[in-house]
């Protein structure tokens, strides 16, 4: 109980921000961007391509999930023990601010995690990217799917 709050304490945080930042909806910045990022993520989790996901999740990385925190490891980590089999990515909504996209979208999902299979119901999920020199970095994950 006490993660789920801080998930959706943090996920109102964000989402605060990005309020004040550029109102809900709205987008700046180059269209289509945010869904574009989050679609390869999924490709690449779901086809297991560790390497490219290496190349772009960032250094300091940091997730929320309904058992906990992940830093950088610990999320390749979960990715590698992923079996994604169909999903279905929606709802988006995308904002940026300078160098920083932020993306919430809804995901139906057949996914096994730790062996076992969770429900495929659509769940909120919040990603982050930061722009560098060297491309797109994801820096933030929020799953709001709560456990069973």
């Amino acid at each position: 109980m006490k993660t789920m709050k801080a998930v959706l304490i943090a996920v109102s945080l964000l989402l605060f921000i990005g309020q004040g930042i550029v109102f809900a909806g709205e987008s700046a910045g180059e269209p289509g961007l945010g869904e574009k990022l989050v679609r390869q993520l999924w490709v690449d989790m779901s086809s297991k391509n560790i390497k490219a996901i290496e190349k772009y999740i960032a250094p300091n990385f940091q997730s929320i999930h309904a058992d906990g925190a992940r830093d950088h490891m610990r999320q390749i980590d979960l990715i590698k023990g992923l079996d994604i089999k169909k999903y279905t990515l929606s709802n988006f909504k995308a904002t940026q601010e300078g160098p920083v996209v932020i993306v919430t979208y809804f995901v139906s999902v057949e996914e096994t995690i730790d062996g076992k299979r969770l429900s495929a119901k659509p769940a909120a999920r919040l990603s982050a990217w930061l722009k560098t020199d060297s491309g797109w970095k994801w820096i933030i994950h929020a799953n709001l799917r709560p456990l069973q």
